[in-house]
């Protein structure tokens, strides 16, 4: 009765009588409406709709990736469709032609779906969706016309869909397989490409997706119209500061004469607004247009610029720091409270404040006060695990059983300096070392470090085959900063040790002329150049890690030697899911005053650290035994695409996957070098940042090896990220 339009009293008329029809029938709960009326009185005679007993949907298959369980459910819930609900033969017409909608833009043009419906005398009803799928459809040809600045091959390369690759390839690639989202994205890809151009006003004129029901081919033709070619007549500013215009028109990539390109010209307009974000206009605002000229392949692009209120920092609120003490991340900032506002200088505190390690995550935002001119500035850190703490027992063959412990704390009660304490007690070994590291000595940000350490070994306790080494030193260091991310380093460092060679190790096959030899003291120095602009300590996106490290004996040491260490990473941002890494590495190092770099100081190769794939330390030249000698030279390159584990559905936002390929060798001599040495692996890897600290999992297979070399596909470590 709530549906009808009229009450008891209304005059009935025939136009009444029509909408209680309609009304009645939109419900959507009954299949038939008659009216009638007798004396004063209306009679209404209705066929109530079936409810749904239950769905089935038979013979789709889930290998064809188009329907599966999970999605069917969605697709019923969008219609309003479950059991119990009222039939609407509409309703289920509607979700059939969103079923063959669905296959036809998978490329199974040969689709049917058939309706089996069985009606009970409880009124219910009982759907089954009988599919026939049918082949896939497949592309015989595609064609682009209309083009002369591209040439075609350039555009179909545009689309991950297209003729068929080479057989072979074709069998992996399915690139003939047809898809509407792939062609749709094509077409979207074709556009950026011209628009990229100059071609303001491309457009596509045509797409024809004919269907070969018999051949179950699908031939696709696009007809393009390219349009005008533009090119830049003049850059145009309005608003913001007219002083500014010169400084701002040096700092455009896009340049008078230069065709219309869309990415540098959103580049341009954020580097105008960075511009001004620096000067303290936090929420200004930049828009182009353009504007055709008398030559209608010229165009003039005005920037408007919108610069709103100029902003201070009012107060810096640092929350989620439990161990941390707020000054640690403060010296770190390249703003203060009171400050003018300056987007740069916001956006550097927080990647210096990344690059510490002292956090998982750090976020900022900034909250405009309403009752001012100013902005409080929030940074937010989740703290990550930077100490380790451990007590135990190992075994080897230089030292037998040992009692281990050790204290390792990168931010020690929250000051960020750094201690390190270690002990090793067994029947032939004693050790003992300390290390410790201020990075703001005296609230400067001056670097110094120092440490000391003692090792006695019993030679009786030792494999004749090995060598041991007894040391006492200590050793200091001092960095200075020369900018925000570099720094110059020094450090001195000075033992006395002894060595003892075990029978077969100081035999004439291994090292008898270094294992004869008396000499004791060591001393060098060091000085080293890091250069450090990466976006996060553990995980980072972007930015590169130079450092180069020279080291030479004084002549206050006995042994007489010199190396250079250099490493380089970069980070390059290929999408927001995808990240590039390239690393390479260098070490050479050589003994000097006729005298040779003692084997202790060799280079070594393999391992997770190095060419993954290869057992640790096992690259190079090797003894008789077996075992590398290590060598006076060693590079390394590897380059890798990281993305997070999110890409893969995994919700863990502190596990990376990449895939690598490594490359490297090292030569026993600096002279030795030979293209032929080099070893190389490729294969995936796994970077997890747990609450204990880093945890690295490495799967590779050797693409360059020799039959000697120690093969190690898979490799497991505690402290090591990408």
């Amino acid at each position: 009765m709530s549906y009808l339009p009229f009450e008891v009293g209304d005059e009935f008329s025939e136009d009444i009588s029509n909408l209680t029809i309609k009304e009645l029938f939109k419900t959507g709960f009954f299949k038939d409406v008659l009216i009638s009326s007798e004396k004063n009185t209306i009679v209404l005679n209705v066929v109530e709709n079936p409810t749904i007993k239950y769905f089935d949907f038979q013979n789709y298959d889930e290998g064809s990736d188009v329907l599966s369980p999970e999605l069917i459910e969605e697709i019923l819930k969008n219609f309003n469709l479950s059991i119990g609900d009222i039939y609407s033969e509409k309703l289920i017409s509607d979700l059939i032609n969103e079923l063959k909608n669905l296959y036809i833009s998978k490329g199974f043009y040969a689709i049917e779906i058939k309706d089996n419906l069985e009606l009970d005398s409880n009124n219910r009803i009982g759907i089954e969706l009988d599919i026939s799928e049918g082949e896939r459809s497949l592309i015989e040809s595609f064609q682009i016309n209309g083009n002369t600045y591209f040439d075609s091959d350039e555009l179909l390369k545009q689309f991950e869909i297209g003729e068929p690759d080479f057989l072979i390839i074709n069998y992996f690639t399915k690139k003939d397989q047809f898809s509407q989202n792939s062609f749709d994205a094509g077409v979207e890809n074709l556009v950026k490409k011209y628009v990229e151009e100059g071609f303001l006003d491309f457009e596509i004129s045509k797409k024809d997706i004919n269907f070969d029901k018999e051949q179950n081919k699908v031939n696709i033709v696009i007809t393009v119209n390219e349009g005008t070619q533009y090119k830049i007549s003049d850059i145009l500013f309005e608003g913001g500061v007219e002083n500014d215009y010169i400084n701002l028109k040096q700092i455009l990539l896009t340049k008078k004469g230069d065709l219309v390109k869309r990415k540098k010209i959103l580049l341009d307009i954020k580097n105008v607004n960075r511009f001004y974000t620096d000067k303290g206009y936090a929420f200004a605002k930049v828009n182009s247009t353009f504007v055709p000229k008398n030559n209608k392949e010229e165009l003039d692009i005005i920037l408007s610029i919108d610069l709103g209120e100029k902003y201070y920092i009012n107060r810096i609120i640092i929350s989620g720091n439990t161990r941390t003490q707020d000054s640690v991340i403060r010296r770190e900032l390249n703003i203060n409270e009171g400050q003018i506002y300056s987007k740069t200088d916001l956006d550097e505190s927080i990647k210096r404040v990344k690059r510490l390690g002292f956090f998982s995550n750090v976020d900022s935002s900034i909250k405009k006060l309403e009752v001012s001119n100013s902005i409080n500035f929030l940074i937010n850190v989740e703290e990550t695990k930077t100490g380790q703490f451990a007590v135990g027992l190992s075994h080897s063959n230089s030292s037998g059983a040992s009692l281990i412990g050790s204290i390792r704390q990168n931010n020690i009660l929250g000051t960020g300096n750094t201690f390190n304490a270690e002990f090793r007690n067994s029947k032939a070994a004693e050790e003992m070392s300390f290390f410790f590291s201020d990075p703001y000595y005296k609230n400067s940000r001056n670097r110094i470090s120092y440490g000391a350490f003692t090792k006695s070994l019993d030679a009786s306790g030792l494999d004749l085959s090995s060598y041991l080494i007894d040391e006492n030193g200590i050793n200091f260091g001092l960095g200075i900063p020369i900018s925000d991310t570099e720094s110059i380093n020094s450090e001195i460092r000075l033992s006395s040790m002894n060595v003892t060679c075990g029978a077969v190790f100081a035999s004439a096959d291994y090292e008898a002329k270094q294992c004869a030899s008396n000499d004791k003291i060591d001393n060098n120095i060091s000085i080293s150049y890091i250069d450090n602009t990466l976006d996060d300590f553990f995980m980072p996106t972007e930015g590169n890690k130079t450092s180069i490290k020279l080291t030479s004996t004084t002549p206050l040491s006995e042994f007489k030697y010199i190396s250079l260490d250099a490493s380089y990473k970069k980070y390059v941002p290929l999408s927001s899911e995808l990240t590039f890494n390239h690393t390479a590495r260098l070490n050479l190092a050589t003994g000097y005053d006729g005298k040779s770099l003692p084997f202790f100081k060799r280079y070594y190769g393999g391992g997770s650290s190095s060419v993954r794939g290869f057992d640790f330390n096992s690259l190079g030249a090797k003894y008789s035994n077996g075992t590398a000698k290590g060598g006076e030279s060693s590079v390394l390159s590897s380059v890798s695409i990281i993305t997070p584990a999110k890409t893969f559905g995994i919700d863990q936002e502190n596990i990376r996957l990449a895939t690598f390929i490594d490359a490297g060798s090292v030569n026993e001599k600096l002279s030795d070098f030979n293209i032929d040495d080099i070893r190389a692996t490729t294969g995936v890897a796994l970077s997890w940042l747990t609450p204990i600290g880093p945890i690295g999992f490495n799967a590779a297979t050797a693409l360059l090896s020799k039959n000697n070399d120690n093969i190690e596909n898979f490799t497991f470590e505690l402290g090591t990220s990408f």
